[in-house]
């Protein structure tokens, strides 16, 4: 058994374990809904468990378990609307909100659950790295994608590859990780391997975390995950005065969608990124191409 999965009840872990073999170690979300059956989701997508509905008692003791019977210590994580779990697993919560001055504060009760198992798959970015270099200078990149599509694990080991100087000479990175996906921090060390060389600012927003990396450790390479906001897209702008590289994610199915969305005219007006990375397939499947900016793409 998986030790994400040991946070379930045990009646629902004998549901997993019911599983064939080969279903088990694709299994990358498990999904608890008050009155429905456990799901669990697979590269093939969606599927409910046989078994009795998920009630509330299950959803309060996955929660218990997931802040080591401590739910208070983790409010501010919750106020994000999820919980880091030890070994880089994430915990995320939907329910009653509690809201004061604009701003989720609390979550007055809890009607479901989304258990996602950190993954990490090393040696993706190998062919890739050679493809960011030009004239010794890694290019902005953007990694661009579908939700559930990898582009978090993607970005992890680009870091962990330059901060390590596989197919390249190390560099610095830092890493703005507001959500904890990408290394995991606990108790101030990374849990998923981001390389040597990496300094991670993480739990504040990106816009923040990233100019305070830039202002305290000098990084060569500033990473981030999902641009979603403007202050995000305005940071990375700032960014590029101060003579580092750009290595980030964003949802989209293609380069032509980015530049219809508000939110990345400006990057994509401005030419900001120089390399992008799209990832098309699932699973096994999933193929890397890599696209210059205004050139045809060509597959990693």
């Amino acid at each position: 058994m998986n030790k994400v999965w040991e946070l379930l009840p045990e009646a629902l872990q004998g549901q997993i374990e019911g599983l064939p073999e080969g279903e088990r170690e694709r299994i990358e979300e498990v999904r608890l809904r008050q009155g429905r059956p456990m799901s669990v989701s697979l590269p093939t997508g969606e599927c409910f468990l046989a078994g009795d509905t998920v009630d509330g008692d299950a959803l309060r003791r996955v929660l218990e378990r997931a802040s080591f019977f401590s739910v208070h210590t983790v409010l501010e994580q919750l106020r994000n609307g999820f919980v880091a779990v030890q070994g880089g697993h994430r915990l995320g919560l939907c329910g009653t909100g509690v809201v004061e001055d604009g701003r989720l504060v609390n979550l007055r009760s809890v009607s479901s659950l989304s258990l996602r198992q950190a993954r990490e798959v090393k040696g993706i970015a190998a062919k890739l790295v050679p493809q960011l270099f030009e004239e010794g200078q890694i290019k902005n990149t953007l990694i661009l994608a579908p939700p559930g599509q990898g582009k978090t694990t993607l970005l992890r080991d680009l870091i962990r590859a330059i901060s390590s100087g596989e197919n390249c000479i190390p560099r610095r990175v830092g890493l703005a990780d507001e959500r904890g996906e990408v290394a995991s921090v606990w108790e101030g060390s990374p849990m998923l391997d981001v390389g040597p060389r990496t300094d991670i600012m993480d739990s504040c927003p990106k816009s923040i975390g990233m100019l305070a990396l830039l202002r305290s450790m000098s990084p060569q390479v500033l990473a981030v995950d999902e641009i979603t906001r403007e202050a995000d897209a305005e940071a990375l702008l700032q960014a590029l005065g101060c003579g580092v590289s750009l290595l980030a994610t964003a949802h989209g199915g293609s380069i032509a969608d980015l530049e219809r969305r508000h939110v990345y005219q400006r990057l994509t007006r401005e030419q900001v990124f120089e390399r992008f990375i799209l990832i098309q397939g699932t699973g096994k499947e999933r193929r890397y191409n890599v696209v210059k900016q205004g050139e045809r793409k060509c597959e990693a």
